[in-house]
């Protein structure tokens, strides 16, 4: 009897822990996935003064990716339980370091973009927020030298702040 007993109760616990609803992952996200089911991810139009001509198809693609990979959820173009959309607004450059002779040592190109966050099970999760990453180079190259190597790491930057504010609940 009180082996029927010990292996009952563990049974009943490792039920109990795969039954849970919500999951966490290393990752950082959490997911009720009896709520939520699908995702949608526009894409985000580019309207910064300055434009880099991959840049909306590049960022759009690399954020569906990570919710992908990252969650069970399911990508469908409309009507889903999380939306996602927002545009492009800065694809800017600046000095950062000035020398004595007065000109930039350092340059920094900054990326922004809006987003608009929809939970279609939980209104009140909704946001609006703008993002930015930069990454500095130096002033002995020229944007057009250094914007293939630093746009995927502002991407990526990007999309980690996205899936983190939307899904992290940080």
């Amino acid at each position: 009897m009180k082996r029927f007993l010990t292996a009952f109760g563990m049974t009943l616990c490792l039920l109990i822990i795969n039954s849970c609803s919500i999951s966490y992952k290393f990752n950082g996200a959490s997911v009720d996935y009896n709520l939520v089911k699908t995702i949608s991810v526009q894409d985000f139009p580019n309207y910064a003064k300055l434009v880099y001509p991959t840049l909306s198809a590049t960022f759009s693609d690399a954020l569906r990716n990570k919710f992908i990979r990252q969650t069970r959820l399911k990508m469908v173009n409309n009507n889903a339980d999380l939306e996602i959309e927002g545009e492009i607004t800065g694809y800017d450059v600046k000095g950062l370091a000035v020398k004595p002779d007065a000109y930039a040592s350092m340059t920094e190109l900054s990326v922004t973009v809006k987003v608009r966050y929809t939970n279609n099970k939980r209104p009140s999760d909704d946001l609006e927020q703008s993002f930015t990453s930069s990454q500095p180079f130096s002033n002995t190259q020229t944007l057009d030298q250094v914007q293939d190597e630093l746009i995927p790491q502002i991407i990526d930057d990007l999309v980690d702040q996205i899936f983190n504010t939307t899904l992290g609940n940080w």
